[in-house]
């Protein structure tokens, strides 16, 4: 699952709110929305917060495995 939990620390630690990025930046709310529940946003929508940041990818957001996903599978077919 995809996590955007960095990005709300990178927004603290470079002072930029919710409602400046709605405000000034042109997001949406339901942009916003799916970020805090941590929903599918377009490449684009990432581009522009890492301009809009001065950041990396990686300090919007990271992978964290699902708990109870099946991992890969085993099968000789895929080794």
């Amino acid at each position: 699952m995809i996590t955007y939990d960095k990005l709300w620390e990178t927004m603290q630690k470079k002072e930029i709110t919710q409602y400046r990025l709605i405000k000034y930046y042109g997001f949406s709310a339901g942009q916003i929305g799916r970020l805090k529940k941590n929903m599918y946003v377009s490449t684009h929508t990432i581009e522009t917060l890492c301009s809009i940041l001065n950041c990396r990818v990686e300090d919007i957001f990271e992978y964290k495995p699902d708990i109870g996903c099946p991992g890969p599978p085993t099968n000789a077919l895929y080794n």
